[in-house]
């Protein structure tokens, strides 16, 4: 099967204030079929809405020029204000490959977008980053400089002749920029200050082209220039980051408002960091911090890795409490609650498939295994046990490295605590991927079987099934046992006050071992190409005898410590 190649839009609208007219822009996206609306985001203040959404190439393009089109009739740009450079009604619109999907591939859907919009709705259309057709306007500032009101003589001008649409001032919609790019965050840092100057130092300070170098006073002192007369740019404290200072009078507050073009050269809490060391410079303090939009998840378990180390603290911790940390860390709720399922790229994406079992409480979990139901069985057991048991291993690894008196191991631990994580994270997705897999063979029971073509058919699907569900059981068998390294290290060198913890941990990854070993036996007596599944058992037999031998191994340690 050929994956799925997905692209992010994130169309930015010169309105704020008007919900119904921002509904009405919404609506044309998600009128297209294939196109999932993932967040709208409007700012009073700024008097823009920054909308994502996502979908094959295709859908994302035509639902992107739905809401152009939309922009263009329901807002007028000769009566818009905000404290946000723009020069249109839709004032920039960049896909974003997200996954399967080159670069180059969604700069040429960039192009087909561009060019729609100039001919349909005769809108002055600049290509820009890597859909830009000169490195004159591969930057968004520049082909913004002198905004909505500088339109009319920059288009004019033979150098400003727009990429697509008409050479001529379209006094409504104004122009648009259009472009592919890397993932950026639009990130806001709260001061405790309304002086704009002020904030503008600290957006200097950071800002990867700094400021001008000046003689003297730094604000009015003559410009230095370099041979060729250019001015000197003294540059600033982080690179693939812009940043200006302004302020919001929705929150009263002065605020350095950032792109972060690339996350990878900068991330979003080295971003925040050189902020808090500037302001605190200028005599200034960071209160928190804003995101516009929406951000991988990446980007805040970094952000929470990065203060837990900073606290000598393990980061062995799950998902949700790193980003809590984060969260806090960076101070996201001080101007509106913060909820990570509705800002995260992963989990809005998730939410369209759900995982009812891992959803639910012990008890409703047990009530379902126990029901006259066939699914969940044995092995969507086996890898929640198993996740019980990777559990277990981090337990002891966290509690290890708080332990009083081991503070330079702490590292040691942390490291071993995040690969028991790691184990549960995945053990606990396969939780569900099982009993899919048993209700994928069951429906391939189903098909009909009236003609000798369905019959074939039907056959096909019962083998691929099979296949399916003898693969997810041997997956469990293969992450359950990695649990037993972790367990042994725990009971050997972790808190001896827990070393029955890990061993519990290790009986539960060997019930996980065993129980997964069963699921792909009984679903290789099923399998018609016996060949294939040769491979897979010559594995499995291999690691659950080792998988006994090393819990044998482990419990008897453990009772040796304990005795």
């Amino acid at each position: 099967m050929t994956p799925r190649q997905l692209i992010e839009c994130v169309p930015n609208f010169s309105e704020g204030r008007n919900m119904d007219i921002i509904k009405q822009i919404t609506d044309e996206i998600e009128s297209v079929e294939g196109v999932k609306l993932l967040d709208v985001d409007p700012g009073k203040a700024t008097n823009r809405t920054v909308v994502t959404f996502v979908g094959e190439p295709e859908p994302v393009v035509q639902a992107a020029f739905k809401a152009i089109k939309k922009a263009a009739q329901l807002i007028d740009m000769s009566k818009h204000q905000g404290e946000h450079p723009r020069m249109g009604a839709t004032d920039v619109c960049p896909l974003v490959p997200i996954a399967h999907i080159s670069m180059e591939e969604v700069a040429q859907w960039a192009h087909k977008l561009g060019e729609m919009v100039g001919r349909e709705l005769e809108i002055p259309v600049y290509m820009y980053e890597y859909a830009a057709a000169s490195p004159q306007r591969r930057n968004l500032a520049d082909i913004r400089a002198g905004e909505y009101e500088g339109l009319p003589d920059k288009l004019k001008r033979p150098e400003w002749k727009p990429d697509y649409g008409p050479a001529r001032f379209n006094p409504r919609a104004g122009a648009t920029a259009i472009g592919a790019r890397d993932f950026l965050i639009a990130y806001n840092v709260n001061l405790n200050t309304t002086s704009v100057r002020r904030a503008n130092s600290v957006a200097f300070d950071v800002r990867e082209k700094g400021r001008v170098k000046r003689k003297g006073n730094p604000i009015t002192g003559e410009i230095v220039r370099d041979a060729q007369g250019n001015p000197v740019r003294e540059p600033g404290m982080c690179k693939a980051v812009k940043a200006i200072g302004w302020y919001i009078e929705e929150y009263g507050i002065a605020q350095i408002s950032m792109n972060l073009t690339n996350i990878e050269v900068t991330p979003l809490h080295v971003a925040f960091e050189a902020c808090c060391q500037s302001a605190e410079r200028r005599g200034l303090r960071v209160t928190g911090s804003e995101l516009v939009g929406l951000v991988p998840k990446k980007v805040l378990i970094d952000a929470g890795k990065y203060f837990l180390r900073k606290q000598r603290r393990s980061t062995g911790l799950s998902e949700e409490e790193i980003i809590r940390i984060a969260v806090r860390s960076l101070g996201l709720n001080e101007l509106a609650p913060f909820d990570p399922k509705k800002k995260i790229i992963e989990y809005l994406l998730e939410a369209d498939e759900p995982r009812p079992l891992i959803q639910k409480d012990l008890r409703a979990f047990a009530n379902e295994t126990a029901s006259e139901s066939p699914a969940p069985g044995g092995g969507s057991v086996s890898a929640y046990v198993g996740a019980l048991g990777a559990s277990l291993g981090a337990m002891v690894a966290n509690l290890s490295s708080h332990k009083r008196g081991w503070d330079d191991r702490w590292e040691e631990f942390s490291e071993q605590a995040e690969k028991g994580q790691a184990i549960k994270d995945e053990l606990l997705r396969l939780v569900d991927d099982d009993t899919k897999a048993f209700n994928a063979i069951m429906a391939a029971f189903r098909l009909p079987k009236g003609t000798e073509e369905e019959k074939a058919a039907r056959a096909r699907a019962i083998e691929e099934a099979t296949r399916h569900a003898i693969e997810v059981p041997f997956r469990v068998l293969k992450r359950a046992f990695d649990t037993f390294e972790l367990a042994r290290t725990m009971v050997e060198t972790g808190n001896p006050n827990s070393v029955t913890d890990a061993a519990v941990g290790a009986l539960c990854a060997r019930a996980a071992v065993r129980g997964a070993w069963l699921n792909v036996l009984v679903n290789v007596s099923g399998l018609n190409d016996k060949s294939w599944a040769e491979p897979i058992l010559e594995e499995g037999k291999k690691l659950v005898a080792q998988a006994d031998r090393l819990c044998d191994e482990i419990v008897r340690m453990t009772e040796e410590k304990i005795a």
